[in-house]
């Protein structure tokens, strides 16, 4: 079994470049495979490996400028979830493209699992889902608003659409691990809503938290690593990726007319080209000939 680790902080970090190469090397030496994002904002990503080399890694963060109180969230994989380890610089650790939103300034009220579903069952909340589009598809909370963005940069123009729908309500909102609503909370205050709530630790410490027969989640939580998807108790779900989009799929939709093994599903199969099909079979008959060599081509898990 492997150890994976999601975390996310927002500190300041004044040069960012000189913590990738240590970090990098670090992840190497204690077999971490996975990706982290350094900015000026702070660190963000997910990691996997043996418990003692994540919990050497975690000091290691913690160790940096501003991460002394650094979070995390555990859960476990059957089957290795990244193939290499990336330490990555970026303009910003989750990108909103909104220059003067700040989460080290003020954010919304932090909210428990366990007061969730009360929170939400209000007659006055309005409840925001801040993900993607695919991650929606496959699972949210009962009676979620599904803003259906292709990205979180698409996130203040439909609110821009869409706030006087929210009239007189409070907001809840909630992602995956929490770092998406640091950014959508303080957004949304300082566009003037003065109620607004998100979910402490996301979605995942919902699940392992909060058992089923009492939850308001319903579906799998969409995850980016191997296992595609978790449910309560962070089980792995049932889902995989098609190879071609990246979107989930049930192991069902392999039997619909529009799969082809790492060149389509019903998802995309009118999106790309026939030049795009081509390019997509000639990958994964690369993939079928190192796996007949008893070998792993990268394109098979682009992590």
């Amino acid at each position: 079994m492997f150890t994976v680790c999601a975390l996310y902080h927002f500190t300041r970090f004044e040069d960012p470049a000189a913590l990738q190469g240590p970090l990098q090397a670090l992840c190497e030496r204690e077999g971490i495979c996975g990706s982290l994002l350094l900015a000026r904002e702070g660190i963000n990503g997910t990691i996997a490996g043996p418990k003692a080399g994540i919990e050497a890694v975690l000091a290691h963060i913690r160790s940096l400028p501003g991460c002394a109180d650094l979070e995390w969230k555990l859960s476990s994989a059957a089957e290795r979830p990244f193939i290499r380890m990336k330490v990555r610089l970026k303009k910003e650790i989750v990108t909103m493209g909104q220059p003067d939103v700040d989460p080290l300034a003020k954010v919304g009220h932090y909210v428990t699992p366990e007061d969730w579903n009360d929170l939400i069952r209000s007659p006055d909340v309005a409840v925001i889902d801040t993900r993607n589009d695919y991650e929606v598809a496959i699972g949210t909370f009962e009676g979620a608003v599904d803003p259906q963005t292709a990205s979180f940069r698409d996130f203040p123009a439909w609110w821009e659409e869409n706030k006087d729908r929210f009239h007189n309500k409070r907001i809840a909102m909630f992602c995956t691990g929490g770092i998406r609503c640091e950014k959508s909370t303080n957004y949304l205050m300082s566009q003037g809503v003065e109620e607004v709530y998100h979910l402490k630790g996301g979605i995942l410490k919902y699940l392992e938290e909060v058992p089923a027969e009492y939850s308001s989640w319903q579906g799998e939580c969409f995850v980016f690593d191997r296992r595609v998807s978790v449910g309560h108790g962070l089980v792995e779900g049932p889902h995989e990726l098609c190879h071609a989009c990246r979107r989930p799929i049930l192991p069902e939709d392999r039997a619909r007319p529009e799969y082809e093994e790492g060149v389509s599903c019903h998802h995309c199969v009118e999106e790309t080209s026939d030049a795009d099909k081509a390019r997509f079979r000639e990958r994964q008959k690369q993939i079928a000939l190192a796996k007949a060599r008893g070998e792993r081509h990268l394109a098979d898990f682009e992590d």
